[in-house]
């Protein structure tokens, strides 16, 4: 990877209807966060974009529910998520919403560029209507069976557990989600996307992009030779971006037609913003490596929706990569928010330090679709011994020895004996692991190299015994390899690294310090620390036993 190389970084967006969880983090935001924050400090011209996902049925539903006008509704989760994002230590450059101007404008051009192409046309369709309720039924206003792998209580457009789409008039057994009652079929005018008119681009596209997973790229192709069936791009309701056309008048498209545009309207928006205008933000991003985070259920939106739709319209560029991750379970099960298995962002920010949520979920998810479980007996044991009693155990010997015994100023070294020599040398050996890793988005592999250093650096103080020995060497080459942890370190829990920085006494921000000189001796004779405050505290038996506690009977 170029160091100077223009960069964009999406994370799927969330929908603005319900807070987020601990899942959510898991697969996109906290992978794409530490992906940024590396890429800052490699020197990167980077942009990290998201933005709430704002139409849809189910936001409409959620909506009427709650007697709120969509707008309201979307904007008060809004508000919810920039807060969550933020405390959680989320660092877009730019978070915006779907139903912006600029969204629904990039949108429209990309529909009527589309139909203009001829990859749209329309065709009549038997659509479920409710006569209780007096309304057609897209999408989440329908559940049933799906018709694929026969899985109960799905919704019309698509199923949660084989992941496959369809129309809800495929659904077996249908229902009206508001009342429960069978519909009825009527017909209504849609239009479709040609989807199977991409098959031999799509494919020639995945083969020939080696950035991307292969355990997703081989299912993917498998859809494709299995069929690729066109897409139904309209929806019978009034919350959407409207089909810029006469004879659509009342009709809105589906929010997986606008959501993933939002992706180069956010950028474009961003680029204005600063200054820099819409055209330096088009050239931006045809120029730049593009990575799009997501989770494995909208793999085929992702890889099939997103490039055909870019390829059609044809003047933005498609991924480089897909980072793709899987599932979070929650005690070895599903989370469920209506039976209570479930741990909302919040809940867990107002109960333990976010690093430490920062710390586990990087250390147990893998780069890959597997499902990760947490568990709240893991959780305590990994902060407490590796994050505690391995890290933070160097780091506060090294700074409270300092403080103590050399005043809090790092002493002038001598000639370096073998052990000292070592530690040379695992500094030095560190760098190109390290960056190897973080470029191949293996941040789970990344963390245990680095705890394996942190493991490393304590029995080098053990050994040469400073205490015994009052031997300057230590002092000097430990608190230099604390700087280097809090840099490498501080993509992963960038709020206690910043308050190393602070200790250290380092000027500048940490956020911004060069990835390629944390592998060198920086800090000199004579520097002067500040007074140690403890960085970490202990996760204790009864708060872990509270949480478990709140699973029983559920």
């Amino acid at each position: 990877m170029l160091i100077d190389e223009k960069i964009v970084v999406t994370a799927a967006l969330p929908y603005s209807n319900g807070e987020l969880h601990l899942g959510h983090i898991v697969s996109t935001y906290l992978p794409a966060d530490i992906f940024v924050r590396y890429l800052r400090h490699r020197g990167a011209d980077v942009v990290f974009i998201c933005g709430g996902d704002d139409y849809g049925t189910p936001i409409l539903i959620q909506a009427e529910k709650e007697g709120k006008n969509p707008e309201d509704y979307v904007e008060y989760w809004h508000q919810q998520h920039i807060r969550d994002f933020t405390d959680t230590g989320i660092s877009f450059n730019f978070y915006y919403k779907t139903h912006s101007k600029e969204n629904i404008e990039l949108t429209q051009h990309f529909f009527k560029t589309l139909y203009e192409r001829g990859y749209i046309y329309t065709r009549e369709i038997e659509q479920y209507y409710c006569e209780y309720d007096g309304k057609f039924l897209p999408d989440r206003y329908v559940k049933g069976t799906c018709p694929f792998c026969n899985s109960p209580n799905q919704y019309g457009d698509g199923c949660e557990k084989c992941g496959r789409t369809y129309e809800p008039i495929e659904l077996i057994n249908p229902q009206c989600a508001i009342c429960g009652k069978p519909p009825l079929r009527r017909r209504s005018l849609h239009f479709f996307f040609k989807l199977s008119s991409f098959s031999n681009r799509l494919m020639e596209w995945l083969e020939s992009n080696s950035n991307l997973q292969d355990e997703v790229k081989n299912y993917v192709l498998n859809w494709i030779k299995n069929g690729l069936r066109d897409w139904d791009i309209t929806r019978d309701i009034t919350w959407g971006v409207p089909i810029p056309l006469e004879e659509a008048k009342g009709k809105v498209l589906y929010g997986w037609f606008d959501n993933h545009i939002g992706y180069i309207a956010f950028t474009l928006k961003y680029f204005e913003n600063i200054g820099r205008g819409k055209d330096y933000g088009r050239e931006f991003w045809n120029k730049a490596r593009i990575y799009h985070f997501i989770g494995k259920d909208i793999v085929y939106h992702h890889f099939l929706f997103l490039p055909a739709m870019r390829m059609g319209e044809g003047s933005f560029k498609l991924p480089d990569y897909i980072p793709t991750r899987g599932h979070l379970l929650l005690q070895g099960h599903k989370f469920s928010k209506s039976r209570g298995w479930y741990i909302s962002l919040r809940e867990f920010l107002n109960l333990f330090p976010v690093d430490y949520l920062r710390f586990y979920l990087a250390l147990i998810t893998p780069y890959s679709q597997a499902d990760v479980n947490f568990d709240w007996d893991e959780f305590q044991s990994k902060i407490n011994s590796e994050l505690i009693n391995n890290i933070g155990n160097f780091i506060h010997r090294t700074l409270t020895f300092t403080w103590r015994s050399f005043n809090g100023k790092i002493p002038k070294p001598g000639s370096y004996d073998e052990l000292d020599s070592e530690i040379l040398m695992e500094i030095r050996s560190l760098e190109e692991e390290l960056t190897k890793l973080m470029d191949s988005l293996e941040f789970d592999k990344a963390l245990r190299r680095i705890i394996e250093f942190s493991s490393f650096c304590n029995q080098y103080f053990q050994r040469k015994e400073p205490w015994r020995t009052r031997d300057p060497n230590c002092i000097y080459l430990s608190i230099n390899a604390t700087r280097t942890l809090a840099i490498i370190l501080d993509p992963f829990i960038p709020f206690s690294m910043e308050k190393l920085w602070n200790m250290l006494n380092i000027p500048g921000n940490i956020h911004n310090e060069s990835w390629n000189i944390a592998f060198r001796l920086e800090i000199k004779e004579g520097h002067e620390i500040n007074k140690p405050q403890p960085l970490f505290r202990r996760i204790e038996d009864h708060e872990i036993k509270a949480q478990k506690e709140k699973l029983k009977d559920k």
